[in-house]
Formats: C-alpha cells, structure tokens, sequence
C-alpha cells in the first residue's frame, strides 16, 4: 500500500504563541510543513521576526499568519481568540510562549514571582480556556502544552519557572482528564534546548553541560521538540490524552 500524500495536518488550523523564534518558531514551520495553516503569536515588538516566520512558511507554499498579543494580557488573548473564531476556528493550540529568571529565591520579589507565573502558567491557562470554549462545541481539537523537565527536577535559583513549569504539567493532565476523548491535550517537557533563553543571562551551555551531564552530550535543537509536538498534533497520537514527552537528550530519565 502506498502511504497516502495528503500532508497529516492539512486542513487543520494551528496557534502557536510565542512564534517569533526558538522552539516556537520551530513548531510553526513544523506545522505549516505538516499541511496546517499556523498563526503565528508574536508579542509587538517581535513583529519583523514574526513576519519572517510567515515569509519563510508562504515561500515553501504553506500559509501563514502573524498575530500579535501578549498572552499575559487577558483582554488582548480574548481579542486573539475571536479573529480566530472569525476565521473559522480552531484545531490545534501550541502553548509555547514564557519567560524564564534566574535569581535567588530569597531576592525573588512578588513581582518576579507573578511575571513568570503569569506568562509560563496563567497564559497557558487562559488560551486553553479560550481554545477550549472553541472546540468543545465542535467535539474535537487538540492542545500541546511547553513545559520544562524542570518542572519534575527543581532548580536552585529558577524557583518561579520550576513552579510554573510543574504546574503545566498537571494543569495538562487535568484537562486531558476533563476533555477526553474528544479534545487530546498533552505536553511537552524539554530538557535543555539551544535556545534564546540560554544565554550568558540566563544559563550558559557550557554550564547545563556540566551541571545536567546531557547523556546525549550536547543541548537539543528547537527542531527536535518541534517533532515531538507536531507528533502530538497529528493523528499517529491518537491514542495519547494527558501524556508528557520529554525531548531531553536523557538529561533526566524518571
């Protein structure tokens, strides 16, 4: 038997925030060469980016749009959800944009501590909500959440991240629980990944190579979790509700 030609997504219509650069990005050219028409969530300022990310999906022949909102800005997350519902709605959401902060716990103000929570946890909460009140009248969907490894192990110095990190986790299974089996919502958690967030400022790769002792022997590539998603996205997961993969380079192996 031949395998079929017809791209697995095509016809689906995808979100992913945070999909100027990094594992974001990753996904929406992922997507869009998977058959799926992406929007793509920038925040305003990474508008050039986003629109970059939309050249390069049309240049291969797919479709693509840039959209912007903060997703830590309820009202501008409601506004995203309704040009979309506009549009014809939604099938696939990619919850992929967050911050990241390193800082002593004991230095870590309020305000640190609900800006991470608020992008890495309650954004994730509020486009599945918005997501959901889509497609659950419609009786099918599916959501990829971006969680971190670190949110099972804990990092010294990275208390609001890890705790947000660990609160996608189960926010994923909950849901998963709450919409089966219509809706398929699962996660992702990568390990470390070569990404704008490791840097100088954030964590060197010479330092996560040491201190996480990568199996693997090197960080992984936004391309490598963008497989994991787009295999949660398509039909071959049919069979996974609540599930947590973990694109790691066996960095943590529980």
């Amino acid at each position: 038997m031949r395998p079929s030609s017809v791209p697995p997504l095509a016809g689906r219509r995808a979100l992913v925030t945070g999909a100027a650069s990094g594992i974001g990005r990753a996904t929406a050219l992922a997507l869009a060469t998977a058959g799926a028409e992406v929007w793509i969530n920038h925040l305003p300022a990474d508008k050039a980016a986003a629109a970059d990310v939309a050249a390069t999906i049309r240049s291969a022949g797919g479709n693509a749009r840039p959209i912007a909102a903060d997703v830590g800005d309820a009202a501008a997350v409601a506004a995203m959800f309704a040009a979309l519902h506009a549009a014809g709605g939604l099938d696939i959401l990619v919850n992929n944009a967050g911050v990241i902060l390193e800082k002593p716990f004991l230095e870590t103000s309020e305000d640190d501590w609900a800006r991470v929570i608020g992008i890495d946890l309650t954004a994730v909460y509020r486009c599945c909500r918005q997501a959901l009140a889509q497609m659950q009248p419609r009786g099918s969907g599916c959501i990829v959440n971006v969680a971190s490894d670190l949110g099972y192990l804990g990092r010294e110095r990275y208390a609001p991240y890890c705790a947000a990190k660990a609160g996608v986790i189960a926010l994923t299974r909950s849901l998963a629980r709450e919409f089966a089996p219509a809706i398929r919502i699962n996660a992702v958690a990568p390990g470390p990944i070569a990404t704008p967030m490791v840097s100088p400022e954030h964590m060197s790769a010479e330092w996560i190579a040491k201190e996480t002792a990568i199996p693997a022997a090197r960080l992984g590539e936004p391309e490598e979790v963008a497989a994991a998603i787009v295999f949660l996205a398509s039909p071959a997961a049919s069979y996974f509700h609540g599930q947590v993969l973990g694109p790691n380079g066996g960095s943590w192996m529980g």
